[in-house]
């Protein structure tokens, strides 16, 4: 997919890769950007900057997405392509308390359900759409320090496969983001990004670009972090020995995040 043109919807839009993304979106020749937040004021600032419409989202809610789908549609037309973005982390393991489990799950893995949900019928009939969820490293290997985190980005990641499965012969394209760390909010109180640093920290407009390359040629996968693919291989050819190293790398960063 190429961007010119093209009506774009860019939730968690108000900072960091979201925002990134936003801008990059316009410099491409995108038609009409929608910057979509938590963060209205954040959101409406994104937006005017680059000429698009700001609104204050929670993507763990049903409605709240539909509704923005049907203000954006309002506005640009039909959404090309929809960037299902917003994220957070929970720090810990299986003590981490029930409530904050279904936080995370409700905005790392239902938001993408509620967003395909409220797109794929019109742009299954128009036979014609595209759906980017950003996930994380974490969604293909694991993250140290986080049960949460790993576990909710598996998940994302499994519902991009699904739906890329499901509906690809109607032509609708589906690419799933997977960076390690990024300088978002996210990592600010970490020493160099943490565990998930490992092979460096970059910043929000380099992935940014990975997604415009990846968009380009309408890859599955786009990893701004080139090893992550490498360590997948490690992970597929020998689980135990990938489980060693996993345990080793946690001895290096006992606190993980």
């Amino acid at each position: 997919m190429h961007l010119a043109n093209r009506h774009v919807v860019v939730t968690g839009g108000a900072s960091g890769i979201g925002r990134a993304l936003c801008r990059r979106f316009a410099e491409e020749g995108a038609r009409h950007v929608t910057v979509a937040d938590l963060n209205r004021a954040g959101a409406e600032a994104v937006a005017e900057e680059i000429g698009g419409l700001g609104l204050g989202v929670d993507v763990s809610s049903a409605a709240a997405v539909a509704d923005l789908v049907v203000q954006s549609e309002a506005r640009g037309g039909p959404i090309d392509l929809f960037c299902s973005n917003a994220g957070i982390l929970a720090v810990g393991g299986v003590e981490v308390p029930d409530e904050e489990w279904q936080r995370i799950w409700e905005v790392n893995v239902m938001a993408h359900i509620h967003a395909a949900r409220a797109v794929l019928p019109g742009m299954i009939e128009r036979g014609e759409g595209y759906l980017l969820n950003t996930a994380s490293a974490a969604g293909l290997l694991s993250q140290i320090g986080s049960a949460p985190y790993a576990v909710t980005k598996h998940a994302a990641v499994s519902l991009a496969e699904w739906l890329a499965i499901t509906h690809g012969r109607q032509g609708i394209k589906v690419s799933v983001l997977c960076p390690q760390a990024v300088a978002t909010n996210m990592t600010a109180g970490t020493d160099s990004g943490g565990v998930a640093g490992v092979d460096g920290m970059i910043e929000p407009e380099d992935v940014a670009e990975s997604v415009i390359a990846g968009l380009g040629r309408e890859e599955f996968l786009i990893l701004p972090h080139p090893s992550v693919g490498t360590y997948m291989k490690r992970k597929a050819g020998d689980y135990d020995r990938w489980l060693e190293g996993m345990r080793r790398l946690q001895d290096r960063f006992p606190g993980g995040i």
